[in-house]
């Protein structure tokens, strides 16, 4: 794999005149490099900046969100108050109040032995690492391949290799925190969150598998639900990712008729309401209202949606764009998987060494159960809170404890994860909408600046996982950017010693050359 250039004998920026190379931006991208030149970055225009499926604690229980209830449910006070005690216990400990010092009874301790120590052949700092970037940073006991690593190298390969060769993980900066805080605001307007204790790994699992029931059953109640973290295969290696939001609201209805299948088109069409629909509009609707509505209930389809923060007004689009849809894209085949149960979780559980019958810890089911029941009183949502004189039955008021009891295993609690899944989306992958659509906040104040729309492109995701898997796998070099995207490197901290960018430039610069000597010939 190529390596940062060490040397720093790199030559000035040759003038327009000597090279074309970065001569074929885009009006687009011109006015990106303008920007740079001006002073201001275009950090931002890298859509996957950190790692999107590792911006929160494992241990975080997602309650449907209780608005303006919180202060009197004594459930959630009992469960902050015992997050406040196990944190002082916590402290206490690691200040050691409650171990006396031992040291000088393990000085006189007996010698037991010791086994020999395996002496392990010296290895040559300068030989090359030969082994994969998948056997080098996503092979056990490193973590799994996630959805970010897929889609990075989509902005450029070649500085997600020096990440994670120098790094092992993008650095958070400033703006990335901004960011994060923009997301958990979003959140915490449909998820309230509560700390657990867990006690073993299988626990941490079944916690993140009961989230995802939660979120499933929150869309299916409120329409929308935040931050669903799913996981599938690739190539039979593990992949996981968290899918910001998911609604059943399509901005671009025209465009998801369009890319229905032939079956699908064969009913009635949209634009033929009956006569029977057309009389029970109310209050004399138009028929373009009721072919709307009629639209609406027929195909009640789930749209992904992913939420992107920046720090300038404009929206990326080209090059800049294409992370985002690889990612959006990536999300909607995992979910698709999910939705038919075409996920092998015997994959899941050897990739994580856990123990799918392993029964769960009775305080981690004592916890979970006991902060779903609220004396008798179920969670409330926004639009209850509003119209109190409306009665509603969430399906998280039911007995969620012995919902557990019953499932208390990871094998057991899959199966009901996956179960609500085929209740969300009964026509599996038919019930995703193929429409996605990507989301921009200012990083300031979560403003929403715009959004995009596009289709779904099964063959465009495939050719694009393919070559990334080849690179993954070993079978290639890291490419850097073509010259057409070289505005990227300007926001790139490798760029000065990038070999790729080197390469490039010299070869510009002999282009430039030959290019003179055949003007020069005539």
């Amino acid at each position: 794999m190529a390596s940062p250039a060490t040397s720093n004998d790199i030559e000035e920026p040759l003038n327009d005149d000597d090279t074309d190379y970065g001569s074929d931006f885009s009006p687009e991208e011109a006015i990106l490099v303008e920007q740079l030149l001006s002073g201001k970055l275009i950090e931002d225009d890298n859509p996957i900046v950190n790692e999107i499926e590792h911006h929160e604690a494992r241990q975080n229980l997602r309650l449907p969100r209780v608005f303006g209830k919180e202060e009197r449910s004594p459930l959630f006070q009992a469960a902050r108050a015992a997050e406040q005690v196990a944190e002082q216990i916590s402290n206490s400990i690691k200040r050691g109040e409650h171990y006396p010092d031992l040291s000088e009874q393990a000085k006189n301790a007996p010698d037991l032995g010791t086994e020999a120590p395996v002496e392990v052949p010296p290895v040559d700092p300068n030989a090359p690492d030969t082994r994969s970037p998948l056997e080098r940073f996503r092979t056990q006991p490193k973590k799994a391949l996630s959805v970010t690593d897929l889609v990075s190298p989509a902005w450029c390969e070649l500085q997600y290799w020096y990440t994670l060769t120098l790094h092992g993980r993008k650095k958070r900066t400033p703006a990335m925190k901004q960011g994060s805080k923009v997301h958990q605001v979003l959140e915490d307007q449909v998820h309230t969150t509560v700390h657990v204790r867990l006690e073993t790994k299988e626990d941490a699992w079944g916690l993140r598998i009961w989230n995802v029931i939660q979120g499933l059953r929150t869309l299916r109640d409120d329409g929308l639900t935040r931050e669903l973290e799913i996981w599938g295969t690739v190539d039979g290696l593990v992949v996981n990712g968290v899918i910001d939001e998911l609604s059943y609201i399509c901005l671009d209805p025209v465009m998801e008729e369009s890319l229905q299948s032939p079956a699908t088109k064969a009913e009635l069409p949209l634009d033929q309401a009956t006569i029977s629909d057309f009389f029970k509009a109310a209050g004399g609707t138009s028929l373009e209202e009721t072919i709307r509505s009629k639209r609406r209930t027929r195909t009640k389809k789930v749209y992904l949606c992913d939420v992107k923060t920046r720090g300038v007004r404009n929206l990326p689009s080209g090059a800049a764009f294409r992370p985002t849809k690889i990612q959006l894209m990536l999300y909607h085949r995992l979910l698709a998987a999910l939705a038919t149960n075409n996920v092998d979780f015997s994959i899941l559980t050897a990739r994580y060494g856990l123990d799918p019958l392993k029964t769960f810890s009775d305080s981690f089911l004592a916890q979970i159960g006991g902060l779903h029941e609220s004396s008798g009183q179920p969670f409330l949502d926004a639009k209850e809170e509003q119209d109190s004189s409306q009665e509603s039955d969430p399906s998280w008021s039911q007995d969620s404890l012995a919902t557990l009891l019953a499932h208390n295993n990871l094998s057991a609690i899959w199966s009901l994860m996956i179960s609500e899944f085929q209740i969300t989306l009964p026509d599996g992958a038919d019930s995703l909408g193929k429409v996605l659509k990507a989301e921009y906040r200012s990083r300031e104040d979560g403003e929403i600046l715009g959004s995009k729309t596009f289709a779904m492109d099964d063959l465009e995701l495939s050719t694009y996982i393919n070559h990334e898997m080849e690179w993954w796998k070993g079978g290639r070099q890291a490419e850097g950017v073509a010259v057409e995207e070289a505005f990227k490197c300007r926001s790139c901290e490798f760029a000065d010693n990038c070999e790729w960018r080197i390469k490039k430039v010299e070869e510009a610069k002999e282009k430039a050359r030959m290019t003179k000597k055949r003007t020069a010939a005539i």
